[in-house]
């Protein structure tokens, strides 16, 4: 699951977070038994999706060995490439996606909430964004592939990387990309949004940076289908990946995921980091609609 390096060593609390992964009190969802039907629909939708996203990072990679000598870390054509494929595989999955809000416009970057990874899908969707993922994600079978091709930026939890870690976000935010991580530092049931670790944003407050550039917060807010539990889309705690995985591509019916974008934070305008992910952990937590926990 993406995230971002902790500021401290997590304490167990009532919310249920344990370590960098946020655990819950609720059991987890039961897993539906899936018949022949919906292995078919598995087989289908797992091969579209196959064939789009490596597919497309084939394409990328290829076009890249032109770009990479002429345009360096810029990337004037293949950032489009993983948004063409995520919203291709949006509608493979057959999942619905809600678009609210205006994108942000010059320099900055994007935090959201998260509880699935289903969220890569519906936010490379709908911006060109970079992501920051922590350093294990490059490391999973095929997705550390395709997150590295896409220009995924991979972030250790660890305090002496810390500095470094922030240089490269604000050179890539200086070049007018837009890195897009989420602050919880863990994934959750997607039915409350758990507090903004700061570290990240510190890289705003740079001098270089800070006097033009914006953080948008982002939303993203899941619909279960009709009679289906509402946190079927969430993928959290000890919950393996290729079940889950299998779960969704299953349902014979689809849900909706809404996109919210909120109106950028101008950095400048807060007193540090702590104010700046305040402020955009209560933007987010007011368009989720559920219990924010």
């Amino acid at each position: 699951m993406t995230g971002e390096m902790a500021d401290a060593a997590p304490r167990p609390d009532a919310g249920g977070f344990r370590g960098p992964t946020w655990i819950g009190t609720d059991p987890l969802p039961e897993p539906r038994r899936l018949g022949p039907l919906d292995w078919v629909r598995v087989a289908a939708r797992a091969l579209a999706l196959f064939v789009v996203l490596f597919g497309g990072m084939a394409v990328l990679l290829a076009i890249r060995l032109v770009e990479a000598p002429l345009a360096g870390l810029r990337r004037p054509v293949t950032a489009y490439i993983p948004q063409i494929a995520f919203v291709a595989a949006c509608r493979i999955v057959g999942l619905r996606r809600t678009v609210c809000g205006r994108l942000i416009e010059g320099v900055g970057a994007a935090v959201a909430n998260h509880s699935s990874w289903l969220d890569i899908f519906a936010l490379g969707a709908s911006d060109r964004v970079i992501f920051v993922a922590k350093a294990e994600v490059a490391r999973w079978p095929g997705i550390g592939w395709l997150a590295r091709g896409a220009g995924t930026l991979f972030f250790r939890r660890d305090r002496a990387e810390a500095a470094s870690q922030a240089a490269e976000l604000v050179e890539r935010i200086a070049l007018g990309q837009r890195p897009l991580f989420f602050p919880e530092g863990t994934s959750s049931d997607g039915k409350r949004v758990l507090r903004f670790k700061p570290t990240l944003f510190a890289a705003l407050l740079d001098p270089r940076v800070k006097g033009a550039a914006h953080v948008q917060p982002i939303t993203v807010d899941y619909e279960a289908p009709s009679g289906i539990d509402s946190r079927v889309y969430a993928w959290w705690g000890d919950m393996d990946f290729a079940p889950h995985f299998l779960q969704v591509l299953a349902l014979p019916r689809q849900g909706r995921v809404t996109v919210t974008y909120h109106p950028p934070r101008r950095v400048s305008d807060m007193a540090d980091r702590k104010a700046l992910a305040a402020a955009c952990e209560a933007d987010v937590r007011a368009g989720l609609g559920h219990e924010a926990g």
